[in-house]
């Protein structure tokens, strides 16, 4: 189903807890030996939203929220305070931050990446949902100023004219998570001082 372009409240979300998961069978052998397979090539993320409500205001605007999203039956856009941006968290967002690809003289269509690196190893995440305003994207390690467009709904940053081949495309960005309510229901308690809360109110990114 369509996605509702609109950012889960920030202040909510600030307090939120959760983070990315994978799936991986594990299986024991007889021998005490084991194998591990990994079952998603991806993680998935999950949170719970309920930590960041403080007040009754806070609670009614979680509950109009859920009502306009229908529930689970459109997603949304969530701000993960933990990983928003292509930067380290105490480094400003800079055009080099990530490399998107390289141009080859007819390619003008780069999808945004963020790479997790440790040591030899790295996974390479697809950014969907890009912040207006935020991506700065350079060429060769220029930034470009004009020439390009980015749709904020796909993360594709589209050249007017294709990059020349061998050239570094890289860009830095902020960014949402695109998940949805992974419940039907709001289970709301409301005390003697009308002081609302909510016990969970999980949420599951969307991958498409």
């Amino acid at each position: 189903m369509a996605s509702h372009e609109v950012r889960f409240p920030d202040n909510i979300s600030r307090g939120a807890r959760g983070g990315p998961e994978r799936r991986t069978q594990i299986v024991e052998l007889a021998s005490g030996d084991e194998e591990r397979n990994a079952s998603w090539a991806n993680s998935r993320r999950r949170y719970d939203v309920a930590y960041g409500i403080r007040r009754a205001d806070d609670l009614a605007a979680v509950v109009a929220f859920f009502e306009a999203r229908n529930g689970q039956l459109h997603g949304f856009r969530f701000k993960d305070w933990a990983d928003y941006k292509s930067a380290l968290p105490s480094a400003a967002i800079s055009p080099t931050d990530q490399e998107i690809g390289t141009g080859n003289g007819s390619l003008t269509e780069f999808a945004l990446l963020k790479r997790y690196s440790s040591g030899a190893q790295s996974w390479t995440r697809a950014i969907a949902k890009p912040v207006a305003g935020s991506v700065r994207v350079a060429l060769g390690g220029v930034e470009q100023m004009s020439g390009w467009t980015v749709d904020t709904t796909t993360g594709v940053v589209t050249f007017d004219t294709a990059p020349a081949a061998g050239v570094a495309v890289t860009a830095g960005f902020a960014f949402d998570v695109p998940v949805r309510f992974d419940t039907d229901a709001l289970d709301v308690t409301l005390d003697l001082e009308r002081l609302g809360s909510i016990t969970s109110i999980p949420l599951l990114e969307i991958r498409r």
